[in-house]
């Protein structure tokens, strides 16, 4: 998590990594990163008393990125470890990727931004297959067809990307993704600029 923050400060955004409710509440953008497992992530943000304020953020309508489990835990449900319920931001299931590839999938991989057949802000500047870096066994299938952002071809198509609204999500790595990854974190930012009408650039926004 620490990695993103990082990278937010590379390109000059002023960014907070926190568990505070009161400061989620506030944010002009938020971010949620995570690896890991379906089952801990949805206990860790419970235990931490996450899970209603991500949700009142969200039902705001303000900017929402997730990276990597960030991007699971908007399903409904998860089928890890025998099934987990998650945030049902987007309604889909996330499952255990259906090739015959090694899996975890590990490295970098292009993303087509052509199958969803429609441009969206968070890819602005990012050439169309362009690489990002993925660490990930499961992935996201969204009931919804007009979710879908991006895909990534790996033994088969997997959705890459998806946004609903405010609210997007990545299954990669931005962070460790090299000049396109910053290029993406930047798109995030100027939404949330043009949305809050903030200044995240050496100011406040993304928490």
């Amino acid at each position: 998590m620490q990695s993103v923050v990082n990278a937010l400060e590379r390109i000059g955004v002023d960014a907070r990594l926190t568990t505070d409710p009161a400061e989620i509440a506030g944010a002009a953008g938020v971010i949620v990163p995570g690896v890991g497992a379906a089952r801990d992530t949805m206990r860790n943000l419970d235990a931490a008393g996450l899970v209603e304020p991500l949700l009142a953020y969200i039902a705001s309508g303000r900017p929402y990125l997730g990276i990597c489990m960030g991007m699971q835990a908007l399903m409904t449900a998860s089928e890890e470890h025998g099934g987990q319920e998650c945030l049902n931001v987007i309604p889909g299931t996330a499952r255990l990727l259906e090739v015959d590839l090694q899996v975890p999938h590990m490295g970098w991989n292009a993303v087509d931004l052509s199958l969803a057949g429609r441009e969206h802000p968070l890819f602005a500047g990012i050439p169309d297959g362009a690489e990002f870096y993925f660490a990930h066994s499961f992935a996201c299938y969204p009931d919804d067809d007009d979710a879908v952002l991006a895909t990534t071809d790996y033994g088969a198509p997997f959705v890459s990307a998806v946004g609903r609204g405010a609210v997007m999500a990545v299954q990669f790595h931005p962070e460790k993704s090299g000049p396109n990854g910053l290029r993406l974190l930047a798109n995030f930012a100027a939404l949330v600029e043009r949305e809050a009408g903030v200044e995240t650039r050496a100011g406040s926004g993304v928490a």
